[in-house]
């Protein structure tokens, strides 16, 4: 597989998991870092307006 363009490697695609109940995407591996979060991590999801906002989650 190519490698993306600079300009376009914050673009990502919506693939169908689980049988096609849900859905996922893939996070910049820079990002993750740079927020410190592992594999397996909660994190809330919350729709505002057309925005999806991921964060980490607290009790």
């Amino acid at each position: 597989m190519a490698r993306r363009k600079t300009t376009e490697k914050n673009i990502r695609k919506i693939t169908k998991m689980g049988g096609g109940k849900s859905f996922g995407i893939t996070l910049p591996i820079e990002v993750v870092r740079k927020l410190g979060w592992r594999e397996r991590q909660k994190v809330v999801v919350e729709l505002k307006g057309r925005k999806l906002i991921v964060k980490d989650w607290r009790r």
